[in-house]
């Protein structure tokens, strides 16, 4: 490739990160080392920095299926591949970040492979742990999301909402707000699929209780759904789920949306549970 034209290259993986970031993320590395090649290396910088972003992105889509797929291994490559790209354009803390992330999905790798459902759970929840106690938070993301659907699978939803708070929480301490609302929205529409309205209402009114989330599109997706069980409204469930925001989240969360609600919602109306008191004629207060 040193005899491509790099500009061309650039170009080329501009246009292509949307349609396929696999071959847009193979033509920035070609194009920076053709730069390196021409000693262009303020351009080189570029490419290579570009390059490793795309392997950054590349890893995050998988890791969510990883373990019931059997490709921990490949996600892990991803993040080693970004590691060394990071230090090829002199980024020495996303370097040491990446290559982080990518061990520890090694070691839970390792570990699964003849884990029971509750002894991977207590993995991911170690290794989640190691993180947050060294400070870094945003490397456990895609350990919470594959906690989170392993709770699923295994039907406890009050456990994958709390694993979901848990994330949000970590999400607020390296400032990664979209990440929190999302997790804190996810949690609610756990607890919505579980048919459990009065827990989903608490949730969401600690929810508000966080700036970030209170001024959030989640919150008001959030707010629209529970709303609509309010007025025990099922189509307007159906149609608040179908929501853009809501289309943003885990697929797993998604999937759980598009089946609310999954019970009888009349009881949750306004006034339908509370009983008026029994006329006194004789109080005319």
């Amino acid at each position: 490739m040193a005899t491509s034209d790099p500009d061309k290259l650039i170009a080329k993986a501009d246009k292509l990160t949307k349609l396929s970031l696999t071959t847009a993320t193979a033509l920035y590395e070609q194009a920076a080392i053709a730069y390196r090649i021409a000693k262009n290396y303020e351009k080189a910088k570029d490419g290579f920095e570009k390059a490793s972003k795309g392997q950054e992105m590349l890893s995050s889509y998988p890791s969510a299926l990883a373990k019931e797929l059997g490709k921990w291994t490949e996600v892990a490559d991803f993040y080693r591949r970004a590691s060394e790209l990071y230090t090829e354009c002199g980024r020495l803390q996303p370097a040491s970040d990446a290559l982080a992330k990518g061990l520890v999905l090694l070691f839970v790798e390792s570990a699964l492979e003849d884990a029971s459902p509750d002894e991977a759970i207590q993995l991911y929840t170690d290794a989640c742990a190691t993180l947050e106690e060294d400070g870094k938070e945003q490397m456990a993301f895609d350990l919470y999301r594959a906690a989170t659907i392993v709770y699923i699978k295994l039907e406890k939803y009050a456990d994958a909402a709390t694993f979901l708070l848990r994330w949000a929480l970590a999400a607020d301490k390296c400032n990664a707000t979209h990440s929190q609302c999302k997790a804190y929205l996810s949690a609610i529409i756990v607890y919505l699929y579980a048919h459990d309205f009065q827990q989903a209402e608490k949730c969401h009114n600690d929810c508000c209780q966080v700036e970030a989330f209170l001024q959030s599109d989640q919150n008001r997706a959030a707010t629209r759904l529970l709303s609509a069980y309010t007025d025990a409204d099922v189509e307007e469930i159906k149609r608040a789920a179908q929501s853009s925001i809501i289309s943003n989240l885990d697929h797993a969360i998604i999937k759980l949306a598009r089946k609310l609600p999954t019970g009888d919602v009349s009881a949750f109306k306004s006034g339908a549970t509370g009983q008026e008191d029994p006329l006194d004629e004789d109080d005319l207060t």
